[in-house]
Order: structure tokens, then sequence, then C-alpha cells
């Protein structure tokens, strides 16, 4: 089968500000929530610290050092044909600490250089507002997003984006994965207080957590909806999408309590978030689910008319794997991206336990086109592996060309199905800290950075066969995935 893409698809590559950029104490940042969070491995969660502990490892204050080759990854990025980049903006660069009377002048100066660099190069710029971080500031003296104050901090950090770089960028995502507070919760997405030395990354499972983190999640829908129509206001040409974490569930068996358990969670992890942005209301399936959890929402009538004014331009959302749910609890349970399910008996797994599975992203992508009928952009897409640098400064990592490839191929399916995708940013286009992790030997670039989780390495930039792969998808329009490739 050949690829057909459509004439003005937009190829790129997607970071996030904490996990890339580092200089986490240049230029007047504050410190933001994913500073205090320390290294982890596999076997080992992430914790979150609230006071920085002397001779700890907190990946996300160096990263990728990107703050500091900046002009050199455009250049790399250019080199690869990318017609769009997907970053984030570190709020605590432009309001320090969240609530500040005025912003930071030397943060909105750096991402300025950032963006004219990108239209330099012919790149359009796709900004996420909020990336998993938040001033820390906020998460201690207001409780995170569950305090309903922190709706207007947003709204004015938004304002000042779209006002500052009114004509430099037109396409912007209001939260990143927003719907992970199904799965996370508490500190990773939502702000909300944590123990000191708690696992980043825990679950929301006892109705009363479930009750905080879907207050929580309110207030990030009437925070993103208020955004849209401020950036529809300030400048109509102005695309701004929602960014859902995107799960694919099977049921195991035809037995119709796995085809049931699997639609349900399908329901709720999909399409809770992406309703109430999209169709701007909450989908009938949500109120059966707060009964079930004793979930107390005071929705105002003025919340209900914000979500419905608010509604998104673009569904946008990350796939990484599937999984699978069965009613039997005697078959043994994967954990993998921010969720969990049986082993699929049918695919292969990656050394973090991912399943591969280009098949799962066609079918998504064709239930998104169902139900919403709005343009769709995937914009994170990539694998975690270990990767090992030749002495020769060389990387061959087929396996990532190979798992990209038949990706990029579901989505010329989906795209001949009827689906309406305008746009792909692998991630992450470069290598950077994992955020499940923490690790930097969890890579997914095409570009090697010369850094370890031993804090060992000068940043270094060095271009993997992928590189050389995929900037010929993208001068081919996605036509011509083989992976073979000279290197």
């Amino acid at each position: 089968m050949t690829n057909h893409f459509p004439k003005g698809f937009l190829w790129g590559g997607a970071v996030a500000a904490n996990q890339y950029e580092g200089a986490w104490q240049e230029a007047g940042k504050g410190e933001s929530t994913s500073d205090h969070m320390t290294g982890g491995t596999v076997d080992t969660p992430r914790r979150f610290t609230k006071t920085l502990i002397p001779g700890e490892y907190y990946p996300s204050q160096l990263a990728s050092d990107g703050y500091h080759h900046i002009e050199e990854d455009i250049k790399l990025m250019a080199g690869m044909g990318f017609s769009v980049y997907r970053l984030s903006i570190a709020w605590t660069r432009i309001f320090p600490n969240g609530d500040d009377a005025e912003p930071n002048l030397a943060g909105l100066d750096y991402y300025r250089h950032v963006f004219e660099l990108c239209h330099q190069y012919h790149i359009e710029p796709l900004v996420t507002i909020s990336h998993y971080e938040m001033p820390y500031h906020l998460t201690e003296a207001y409780g995170g997003w569950e305090n309903r104050q922190v709706i207007g901090f947003y709204e004015k950090y938004a304002n000042t984006l779209f006002s500052e770089y009114k004509g430099l960028v037109k396409y912007w995502l209001t939260f990143n994965e927003i719907n992970a507070g199904f799965f996370l919760g508490g500190y990773v997405s939502l702000g909300l207080p944590i123990a000191d030395q708690a696992a980043a990354f825990a679950p929301q499972t006892d109705d009363d957590s479930i009750q905080h983190a879907l207050l929580a999640l309110h207030n990030q829908f009437v925070a993103s909806a208020r955004a849209v129509q401020i950036g529809h206001k300030i400048d109509p040409a102005n695309q701004i999408g929602c960014m859902i974490a995107g799960q694919v569930k099977y049921p195991l068996t035809p037995d119709p309590k796995d085809v049931l358990l699997a639609q349900r969670s399908n329901e709720l992890i999909n399409f809770y978030c992406g309703d109430v942005q999209v169709r701007g209301a909450y989908p009938a399936f949500a109120k059966r689910y707060w009964d079930e959890h004793d979930v107390k929402l005071e929705i105002s009538d003025a919340d209900a008319a914000d979500l419905k004014a608010g509604c998104v331009d673009f569904y946008s959302f990350s796939y990484y794997s599937s999984s699978v749910e069965t009613a039997d609890p005697t078959k043994q349970r994967v954990d993998q991206n921010m969720s969990a399910g049986v082993k699929n008996p049918y695919l292969k797994y990656s050394d973090w336990g991912w399943a591969t599975d280009p098949d799962g992203l066609r079918w998504y992508l064709n239930e998104l086109n169902s139900r919403y009928q709005i343009p769709l952009m995937v914009v994170e897409n990539g694998l975690g592996a270990f990767d090992k640098l030749t002495d020769s400064d060389k990387v061959y990592d087929d396996y990532r060309i190979s798992y990209l490839s038949e990706h990029i191929d579901a989505m010329a399916g989906a795209i001949k199905d009827g689906v309406n995708l305008i746009g792909y940013t692998s991630w992450g286009w470069i290598d950077l800290v994992s955020a499940g992790t923490g690790q930097m030997a969890k890579r997914y670039g095409f570009v090697y950075v010369d850094r370890n989780d031993d804090q060992v390495g000068d940043f270094r930039r060095i271009p993997k066969k992928s590189y050389y792969w995929y900037k010929r998808v993208i001068a081919t329009n996605g036509e011509n995935t083989d992976p073979e490739i000279d290197y």
C-alpha cells in the first residue's frame, strides 16, 4: 500500500519544558512542581519531595539542557524538514510563583526568541500551555487545581501568552493529557497537596481521592474553556486544541463481561474529558461514575456556559500502546503508560512493558473521527528504548524506525478510512527525561543526548539512524516509510 497524506500535513516532533529545558533557576524562573520530582527506574517509583534534598537527583532541573541548546536544536529539527514543533512553556518562566502581579520579562523574551527561530526555519510552533507542571507555590499556598482561584491564575497566564505571541503562535493546546487525572490524579496532573516523599505517580482509587481529583479536573475544564474563549478573542486565527492520553482497551475474550468492561474503560479514560472539551458538556455516563464513587461536583450555570462556549478547535492525543481488560481476576496483569491490563498474547512488549500495537492507533483514530468529526492530531507517539552509542558516534536504532514506520502506516490507513488527521509530532524528537521513570536511559529521540542517569555527559547532540529515516519520511510526505536506509 502506498501511503497518502494530505498536502500541507504537519510533520514534526515534541518535547515538554520540564523534560527538556533544564536551566531550572535561570533568568528569573521559579520552582515548578516537576523540579521537586526525583529520578526513578522501572522498579523504583519517582518521589515527590516538598523540600529539595541535598545530593538527591532531580532530573528535570537539568534535563536535556535544551534551554542552552535551542539554536542548535532548532537547526537539527529543520535538518529533518519539520513543519511543526510541539513544545510546552514552563509556567514558572512566565509567572515564577503563579500568582505574580506581573510576568517575568526574561521568560517572555526567551520564548519569543524560540518562536522567531522556528519561523526562520519555516516551522510552526504548537504550544502546550500547561504540561505536567505548575508553579510549586500554587500547590503549597492554594492546594493546586482543587482551589478555584487557580483558574484565575491560569487565565492570566494564558491571556499573557496569547497576547505576547500573537502572530508567532497559532496552534495551542490548553493542558497536556488532561485525562491523566483518572490515572494519576494528585500531584502530577492536578497539583494537589501530596505527602512528602510520596510516589509522584499515585493513582486515585479510593472515593475520597477520586472526589478531590475530579473536582480539580473540573476546574481545569473551566480554565481550558475560558482560555479557548480568550485565545479566539485575541486572535481569531488561533487554533486551540485539547490533548488526551489516548488509551485503547480491548476485551480479552468475547465474554460480554469483558466487552462491557473494555467499553466502560474506553469511555471513562478517553471520552469523559474528550466530550467536555469537544462537545462542551459532561457525557451521560459520567453521572453513573460519580454516583458509584460518591462524587459531588458543584457545576454552576456559569461553568456550564463556559464549557459550552469554550469548545476546542481540534482534538490531539498521545498514543503509545494498547491494553486488555478482563473480568477474570486470574489473568496476568501488566502496567504500562499510566494504565494497567492483562497481557495481550498477540503483541510484543518493550523493555518497559508497553505493547506495540499500530492497529490500535488506527482503531482509535477511527473512533475519534466517528465521535467528534473535528480535525485530529497525533502529538505524541514513540518508543522508549535503551540506545547504544558506538565508538564512532553512531546509534543504530532500527527498533525505533520499525515502531514508527508501522504507526505512520497505520495513520495512512486511517486517513484512507476517512479520518481528518492533520498532523503528527513524534515523542520526543530528541532524548529527554522520561516523565514516568525520570530516566535518561529510556531514550525516545531521533537525536542522542550525551547525558546519563549517573549525571555524566556533556549534553552533546548526535543524530541517530532514525534521524535520517524520518527526514526521508517527511521529504516524501509519508509515502516512503521503508525501514531500510543508509547510515
